[in-house]
């Protein structure tokens, strides 16, 4: 019994390069190093994947299979790990319509997504298509490919019944045809009920029970019963079903399957000595099989099943009729067959490929990706907060010994030399280059500043272009513009470029305030640039403190400030300590996204940095409490020598041009380390704007990809759309109107123009001419009818030479006014008497004089041509008679 059996074409997609953006995005998001070459070599080799499963051409292999499965195993593998969006990632897929070939004027129908959930979906379609196409191809009259087929057609059922269920759900778009809910959902019954024949088929190879063998056939007669409900009942699946004998085929199977299960319950029947019953089976299995002959004969055979039926059923009419005589049952009353199904979809479960390799392995997902980066900014946090807190002690400290003019007040013993700390203190600020390196710092940063606007400037105009475009097409094709906005697309980008703009905007204000300190200060810097000499001759001479050098204030302060500067080189200690801790939070956020399936973030990061950084921060404010105690034990020391020693205007001076020293020293490191973060920081920030630029501008152009594509897609539908426009009312004028209440009657057709009877010609004379048959006058054409008659009240003269042939006027409603155009008169073709072509327009008539312009005219034999006189005026023809030609 020859078979045939639904497959799936596959669907087509365009070319697209992987390599490209994947590699960028790990190239901005990964350190450079073993990892990043490792993952960019995992890109191309995904991009030469998606070649071989998608660009050429899939033999009816298991081998092409295989590809396709390595293919959607690795988009569900990292899919988590890259941030596959409109606004970020940004790939967009185009796929046409598997059913749809096109036309003559436009292409088949596809859609361009920039989603990988819609290239998931369409791999997954051509998966199950490809593996009905292999299950097809496969020899049914061995065991091995039975098995084969049935497993495959499993497999297709359970892809789109997993499309249908599963993914399409997470579309937040409509999709092509061949894709909806209902296709695929019937596609998946079409493909179980293959699965359940080919069972039926391996039964009766194996020559199983017939009980089991008609249930089996019965529950395969069931399952395309229900696919062809489904293509009968689904007003929007796509035409293939209907076009392409798939309709037709699901009902002759249908029909052929209830007939095989008929044949071998009615031998189950014999079986059990019921021949009436095992009669009326063969009977119904035989009208089956007719209807398949007679309806589906080009797609089914049936002549095998045909003839076995036969036969059966005359030896079963014979044998009760001779011997058994039971009554025949009707069909209707018979026991239902049973079912038993031995097919299921298989569901889909990741991998679907047993030799599947992530080419990414070693990358975390976007998950754990995330929740690393919130964690490293708390933990930057964290020690940016103890670092500062350090530092502003350190700051503190320098300033209330500054203002006490510590330790160059005890350092003074003769009055005339440069103490000690204030001449280490210009030192330091000579060898870092005075205000030379300042000026140089200051000057660099408006240059610095400037490029980062630019740069932020330029990305900004890249997204307010494409969104100018984007709502001029909005404007122009309305609703046919079928994509997410620009406006909205881009609001995440906008927000990171705000935040960019007030991170510049504050930057340039804190630049203002260092320039503003430097003003005040760059006299007193610049004297500690000085060589000592100079700086000697600048501070006044005098000595307060000659009278107090030995005594036990003197010592208790410059213990005290031994153990501040102690305190101060351990806080150095502490902020190098704290910089090199280092932890990896990976393992962690695996763990917890496995056993969960989401990331506690902020639990997690918070106990971890409390567990790290805890001993750190106790140790910190240890050391700030101890400062804390140093200083006001120095403050009341330098109170009581502040009181016993000796006070002059040259001594107060003195005092006051150290202070100023000390503190220009603390102003100059304040500076340049301000100056050299504000540096690192614009080329720091550099190098965020140009990874911002790069994602606007790969943003806009796969939404100029997109945009192109749908623009080609919305040609080829207006080329596809009928180009006459809807066939316009009728006017008013030609639809009569309603006299006294009466509806207007239907329009009827044109009538025949009915011609007067000729009269008999007259016998011709015996003694005329041999040539009497020639003389014979020839019939005369008709008359020419009258124009119709507008209105019932228009005068029609008479007379009494020529009779009036009737205006064919279809009267409606009493007015006489003709419904629709008079027909031509009959015959229409030229030659016969009463041939008259219908008159152009006399408005403007270019072919006015032309051959068959004027109605025919019979020239009597022996006038000479162009000479016969004006033909009288029609009865009824109001207009002046026109000069004719003869034709």
């Amino acid at each position: 019994m020859a078979t045939t059996f639904v497959s799936v074409p596959l669907k087509k997609s365009s070319e697209v390069d992987l390599a490209k953006p994947l590699s960028k995005f790990i190239q901005s998001t990964y350190p450079s190093g073993e990892s990043q070459a490792e993952y960019v070599k995992a890109a191309e080799e995904l991009n030469s994947l998606r070649k071989s499963a998608v660009c050429r051409a899939l033999d009816k292999h298991d081998s092409s299979l295989e590809i396709l499965l390595r293919y959607y195993d690795q988009l569900c593998a990292i899919e988590p790990k890259f941030p596959f969006s409109e606004n970020q990632l940004c790939l967009t897929f185009t796929w046409k319509d598997a059913f749809d070939k096109g036309s003559l004027f436009g292409g088949s129908v596809k859609l361009s997504f920039a989603s990988l959930g819609f290239e998931k979906t369409c791999i997954l379609f051509n998966i199950g298509a490809l593996a009905s196409q292999i299950a097809s191809e496969q020899n049914l009259e061995n065991d091995e490919g039975l098995k084969a087929a049935a497993k495959y057609y499993q497999l297709a059922s359970g892809v789109f019944q997993h499309i249908k269920d599963t993914v399409l759900s997470t579309m937040n778009r409509e999709l092509t045809m061949d894709t909806s809910p209902d296709t695929v959902g019937t596609l998946s019954l079409i493909m179980l009920a293959q699965a359940q024949e080919v069972f039926f088929l391996k039964a009766a190879a194996d020559k199983m029970k017939d009980a089991i063998i008609a249930k089996l056939a019965n529950q395969a007669a069931d399952y395309y019963g229900d696919a062809f409900k489904q293509c009968q009942f689904k007003e929007n699946l796509p035409k293939y079903f209907y076009f392409q004998e798939v309709l037709p085929v699901l009902a002759a199977k249908h029909c052929m399957m209830q007939a095989n299960a008929e044949y071998h319950q009615s031998v189950l029947a014999k079986q059990q000595k019921k021949f009436g019953e095992e009669i009326s089976r063969l009977q119904h299995a035989s009208d089956l099989v007719k209807t398949v002959g007679s309806r589906y004969d080009e797609y089914i055979n049936v002549k095998d099943l045909s003839d076995k039926i036969a036969r059966a059923l005359t030896a079963a009419k014979k044998d009760n009729d001779f011997i058994y005589h039971d009554r025949v049952p009707d069909v209707k009353d018979l026991d239902p067959i049973g079912k038993a199904t031995l097919v299921k979809p298989t569901p889909v479960s990741v991998p679907m490929s047993q030799k599947f390799t992530d080419l990414f392995v070693k990358m975390v997902p976007l998950a754990v990706q995330q929740s690393l980066s919130i964690y490293n900014q708390r933990r930057a946090d964290l020690v940016n907060r103890l670092i500062a807190q350090m530092r502003e002690s350190t700051n503190l400290a320098n300033g209330v010994l500054a203002s006490l003019n510590l330790p160059a007040a005890i350092e003074d013993v003769s009055g005339d030399d440069i103490p000690q700390s204030i001449l280490d203190k210009s030192k330091a600020v000579i060898q870092q280059g005075g205000l030379q390196t300042i000026d140089q710092l200051i000057r660099d940063l408006p240059g610095l500043l400037q490029r980062n606007k630019e740069i932020l400037d330029e990305a900004m105009r890249i997204l307010d272009q494409e969104e100018v475009t984007d709502n001029e097409l909005k404007a122009k094709f309305k609703e046919r513009w079928q994509r997410t906005p620009s406006n909205e697309l881009y609001k995440p980008l906008r927000a990171e470029g705000a935040n960019l703009r007030a991170t510049l905007d504050r930057a340039a204000q804190a630049d203002k305030v260092v320039k503003e300190r430097y003003a005040t200060n760059s006299e007193i810097i610049a004297l500690l640039c000085k060589p000592e000499a100079e700086l000697n001759a600048a501070i006044p001479s005098g000595n307060p403190t000659k009278s107090l050098q030995g005594s036990e204030v003197i010592m208790l302060l410059k213990t005290l400030l031994a153990s501040l500067n102690e305190i101060k080189k351990e806080r150095e200690t502490f902020e190098n300590d704290i910089k090199s801790v280092q932890f990896d939070m990976t393992s962690k956020f695996l763990t917890a996204l496995a056993q969960d399936g989401a990331i506690n973030e902020e639990a997690i990061s918070v106990s971890e940095l409390d567990q790290i950084y805890g001993s750190h921060t106790q140790r910190v404010q240890q050391n700030l409490k101890k400062q804390e105690e140093l200083l006001a034990n120095i403050q009341a020391a330098h109170e009581e020598f502040s009181k016993s020693k000796q006070s002059n205007t040259d001594a107060n001076q003195r005092e006051e041009i150290l202070k100023k020293l000390a503190a220009g020293h603390d102003q100059f490191v304040e500076l340049v380390g301000n100056l050299k973060e504000g540096t690192q920081f614009y080329n720091g920030i550099t190098e965020h704007l140009l990874k911002f630029q790069t994602k606007c501008t790969d943003i806009v152009f796969a939404r100029k990809t997109e945009r192109d594509e749908l623009l080609k897609d919305l040609q080829q539908s207006i080329a596809r759309e009928p180009s006459a426009p809807n066939i316009p009312a009728v006017p008013a004028y030609q639809i009569a109107a309603s006299v006294g209440g009466t509806t207007p009657a239907v329009p009827t057709p044109a009538p025949r123009t009915v011609f007067p009877s000729k009269p008999e010609p007259p016998e011709p004379d015996a003694s005329s001419s041999t040539g009497g048959c020639e003389n014979q006058p020839k019939p005369q054409p008709p008359a020419r009818p009258p124009p119709p008659s507008i209105g019932s009240n228009v005068a029609t003269p008479t007379t009494t030479n020529t009779p009036a042939v009737p205006a064919p006027v279809a009267s409606v409603g009493g007015a006489g006014v003709l419904t629709q155009a008079q027909g031509p008169p009959y015959p229409t073709y030229q030659g016969f008497p009463g041939y008259y072509p219908i008159p152009m327009s006399m408005a403007y008539n270019q072919y006015a004089y032309g051959q068959y312009s004027m109605p025919y005219m019979y020239q009597p034999p022996g006038q000479p041509p162009f000479q016969n006189p004006q033909p009288p005026q029609q009865p009824g023809y109001p207009y002046p008679p026109q000069q004719f030609y003869q034709q």
